[in-house]
């Protein structure tokens, strides 16, 4: 699956190498703002066309805690808890899939927020999916926001590419707390 991601990851960046390479000045700066990701163009139109597929990720997040639970325990333990684990692998990949391209489409690449919300929310709640999942949700677009304040009042009047600051804060954060559990960096 590594390697399909490094094939797909490599067909996309030619697929933005081309849009770059026929585009006007106009467009180049659009395409390089949102491939470094921005709420700049955020609008009542791109919140219309996200809502129906967050109210979907919202609407099926309670009936996969249980797998999810399951699951991290390990593979062998959730088959042996009657978790149906090609069926919620599967219903995973095509929501987060859903989820994250509405999202890149709409405000562009925005990393970490989604990897450091609920790893920052683990750390106060329980690892029980049922309490994990809605304050990560809510801590999420806290930080989006929070992120999103920064990045315009930092070098105002200008506007900071957000993915550009979550980035800078993300990735640390997200070192420490491998390096916390002992799981990077062969510790």
């Amino acid at each position: 699956m590594l390697l399909a991601g490094v094939a797909l990851a490599a067909m996309a960046s030619s697929f933005i190498g081309i849009v770059a390479y026929v585009s006007e000045d106009r467009q180049l700066r659009d395409l390089t703002f949102w491939s470094m990701g921005s709420l700049g163009g955020a609008n009542w139109v791109k919140v219309a066309a996200l809502a129906p597929v967050t109210a979907i990720l919202v609407a099926a997040a309670p009936f996969l805690s249980r797998g999810l639970n399951a699951l991290a325990l390990g593979e062998a333990e959730a088959f042996h808890l009657g978790v149906r684990l090609q069926r919620l692998k599967a219903a995973i990949v095509f929501l987060v899939a859903m989820t994250v391209g509405a999202s890149v489409a709409a405000a562009g690449v925005i990393s970490f927020v989604g990897i450091v919300a609920p790893h920052a929310v683990r750390l106060v709640v329980r690892p029980d999916h049922r309490a994990l999942l809605p304050p990560s949700v809510a801590v999420g677009a806290i930080l989006l926001a929070g992120a999103d304040v920064l990045a315009r009042t930092l070098v105002s009047p200008a506007e900071m590419p957000i993915g550009v600051l979550t980035a800078a804060i993300g990735a640390p954060f997200f070192l420490w707390l491998l390096m916390r559990r002992g799981e990077g960096f062969g510790v």
